[in-house]
């Protein structure tokens, strides 16, 4: 069975390589250079992508089968198969080879900036302790082995022996770090991302990642000198840490605005990954300007990328797609193609490369072992710990490469680099599977599992921007009170459009005053993160901006709308006092295609000063929609300190109830209904008191409620109906017809 799978997709790829080889191999040399550079994309392409597919279906990752790919088509099989057509497709010549290995270069850095927008430092800082102790551990055990092992080595297997100190530096990076992007896919493969122990595994592969780069970026300042000197090793350093701590404070503000920028001015395509792009090569200069290598550059601006609140998942599949799809099979192919294989067959190169494994094995996993020993971890927690930290995969490759091509390694230490590679990444899966399958679920894991389950299937957990539309009349200052709170509580990005204030009563219409409404925003936003602030120090402010209003506000909203909002809100004066929606609210509405909030202000939000906190009215139905008109009410009261009252209205106009008079509902709809209302308050931290009525009417309901309580809110989830005019239904148009408190309409 598994011979058949394997030659199911080994074997479309050796077919180009069968008949045709002869033919090939007499026109490629007579082939301009850009045609044998077209072959050789295309060879390793295609060939990564069918040995990446096998290797995935046999659990294993892609690199490696693209990393495999190479090897084949190197001089070690395709090479000894067919010489002529291995020499004819990868010429030595150096104008040739610097074609392809520019393309190369350029995927080392794509590499490394997807690695760096994989980095989740919210993770580290969660585990912080387990992971930094883990990863210390893990590091430093293989790392001293590595380089005792480059100093001990015969002078014959150095290609400098006068620069020992740098191979052996090389060696010991090489056998230290662990590759984030192997560990991730694995814990992913294995539904072990949210456990203890594998957040643990993925944040100390992140520090791993981390510090495996800079530390090369220093090496390679030292290989830059050839050895030692105190003097350039200190500027060395001292720039590193400059770089990092300008780039994650500073820097950190003006890729954002960048990012922003670019994604909300220009109406080109794509202008986004472009300027990724741009900060990518920027600071690679940078960091190559000040004596390190470019990576440490791709690798920052990746995680600055990505923790930008901008970067939606359709930005981050396009780049993801263009760095998976071309550079990395191209990357690794030609990693593969420098080793010889045929080397390993000489005693000593291979007794040398299984001391290589073995002592990359064993350090790695003991130093991870006794690493989560001592962060406080069981003996079967600290086995896993140790079996997901042995894995190198493409991080190793990298180093490899690069030392391959600054000469501080040879072809025979590039060769046994990457074999330690293959092997301890291909071992790594079954292991970590077979030891985490052994780990019992604790509850305060499942309690927190039970939770993020929940904010991932939430709808206010999963907004990324709000745009808000709102005029100066008591109505739109209520709904920036109201969308303040909301960006605060979730530090959500909003961008205002000013709204001209309706005419009424004789009035002439007011300007809309976009300043006002940003500062009323941004105030409540501020007072919010500093009331729930988890540490003592200051929180960054929410990004709340206004957009330029160089057209009518409908126009606006239709424009920024296709710039990638998860939520519009409408809070507008009414021109007439009538029921029903105004036009311009239906027109705003109209231009957005997601989901959208509408907010009434009466009573006494109409003031402008509200005095008490919202004390929110919640009716639900069991509904999708009115689930998520709980979950705004939630939000909202969480970060008002407010209250939150759940009705459960259920209609009986018409039924066969209503003629025989009966209040009767249905006791297990109501109790499953309410009890998950109540379960997201406790999730939230908010209590929530329940009430259920049954009238001719749900609005009937609705309104009993209000006359008889305090509530000084109500938030309804609704749908929107088809028609010409803006419409969520009977009880909503009654309760804005009749409500004497602000309503909040959410349609989703």
């Amino acid at each position: 069975m598994i011979a058949r799978r394997w030659l199911k997709w080994v074997t479309p790829a050796l077919l180009p390589l069968g008949a045709p080889a002869a033919l090939a191999a007499e026109a490629i040399p007579h082939a301009s250079s850009e045609v044998v550079f077209l072959a050789q994309i295309i060879v390793l392409l295609a060939c990564g992508r069918l040995l990446g597919e096998a290797m995935q279906r046999f659990g294993q990752p892609a690199v490696m089968g693209q990393l495999i790919a190479g090897i084949l088509l190197g001089p070690s099989v395709l090479g000894a198969i067919v010489p002529d057509l291995q020499h004819a497709l990868f010429p030595s010549a150096p104008a040739q080879k610097s074609m392809i290995d520019a393309v190369a270069q350029l995927g080392i850095l794509m590499l490394l900036l997807l690695t760096g927008m994989e980095t989740d430092m919210g993770l580290v800082r969660q585990t912080r302790g387990a992971a930094i102790s883990v990863s210390i551990a893990g590091i430093s055990v293989p790392f001293v082995c590595g380089f005792a092992l480059g100093e001990f080595l015969p002078d014959h297997m150095l290609p400098h022996p006068d620069q020992r100190l740098i191979t052996a530096l090389f060696l010991g990076t090489a056998l230290s770090i662990a590759s984030v992007k192997i560990v991730a896919a694995t814990i992913r493969d294995l539904n072990f991302m949210r456990r203890t122990v594998g957040q643990v595994i993925l944040a100390s592969a992140i520090i791993d990642d981390t510090i495996g780069w800079i530390l090369l970026a220093v090496i390679l300042g030292i290989a830059g000198q050839g050895r030692i000197e105190p003097l350039p090793l200190a500027e060395t350093i001292l720039g590193t840490a400059a770089f990092l701590m300008l780039s994650l404070t500073l820097g950190r503000r003006l890729v954002f605005r960048l990012i922003r920028w670019a994604n909300d001015s220009f109406v080109s395509e794509m202008p986004v990954i472009t300027t990724i792009l741009v900060i990518m090569g920027v600071m690679a200069l940078i960091t190559d300007a000040i004596g390190v290598h470019a990576i440490l550059g791709a690798f920052i601006a990746g995680i600055l990328v990505g923790q930008s609140p901008i970067l939606t998942r359709h930005i981050d599949e396009q780049l993801r797609g263009l760095i998976v799809a071309l550079f990395m099979p191209v990357f690794f192919g030609l990693a593969g193609l420098g080793a010889d294989v045929a080397a390993l067959a000489h005693p000593e190169l291979l007794l040398f490369t299984l001391v290589l494994i073995g002592i990359a094995s064993l350090g790695k996993f003991g130093g991870a072992f006794v690493g989560g020993a001592f962060a406080g971890f069981s003996i079967g927690e600290s086995l896993a710990l140790g079996c997901g930290m042995n894995a190198r995969g493409s991080t190793e490759v990298v180093v490899a490469t690069i030392g391959l091509s600054l000469g501080a390694l040879n072809r025979d230490l590039f060769t046994t680099i990457l074999a330690m590679t293959i092997v301890t990444t291909m071992a790594m899966p079954p292991m970590l599977r077979w030891q985490l399958g052994r780990l019992p679920l604790k509850p305060e894991e499942e309690a927190r599992l039970e939770r993020e389950a929940f904010e991932a299937r939430g709808f206010v957990t999963n907004m990324e921007r709000l745009l808000v539309a709102v005029d100066d009349s008591p109505t739109g200052r209520f709904a920036s009170r109201l969308i303040g709170l909301l960006a605060g509580i979730r530090r959500i990005p909003t961008t205002i459009v000013p709204v001209e204030a309706a005419a009424r009563q004789g009035r002439s219409r007011k300007p809309a005053t976009a300043e006002r409404m940003k500062r009323l925003v941004t105030a409540t936003a501020d007072a919010v993160e500093r009331d729930h602030a988890e540490t003592e120090a200051a929180p960054e402010p929410v990004d709340i901006r206004t957009q330029r209003q160089d057209a009518p506000a409908e126009e606006t909203v239709e424009r920024e709308a296709q710039k990638g909002y998860d939520l519009l809100v409408v809070g507008v004066e009414p021109e007439a006092e009538e029921s029903g929606f105004d036009e311009r609210v239906a027109r705003l509405a109209e231009g957005f295609e997601g989901p959208f909030a509408v907010v009434v202000a009466r009573g006494g939000h109409r003031r402008p000063e509200p005095g008490r906190a919202l004390d929110i009215l919640v009716p639900v139905t069991g509904t999708a929609y009115s689930r998520n008109g709980a979950e705004v009410a939630l939000m909202l009261a969480r970060a008002d300190h407010g209250a939150v009252t759940v009705l459960y209205v259920r209609s009986t106009a018409g039924s066969w109830r209503r003629r025989l008079g009966t209040a009767w509902v249905s006791g297990e709809d109501e109790a499953t209904i309410l009890r998950e209302i109540v379960e997201m308050g406790d999730r939230l931290g908010v209590p929530v008191r329940t009430a259920a009525r049954t009238r001719a009417t749900a609005a009937d309901a609705i309104l009993s409620q209000l006359r008889r309580t305090r509530h000084n809110l109500v938030v309804m989830g609704v749908s929107r109906r088809s028609g010409a005019t803006l419409f969520f239904g009977d009880t909503a148009a009654a309760t804005l017809a009749e409500s004497p408190r602000s309503i909040l309409f959410v349609s989703s």
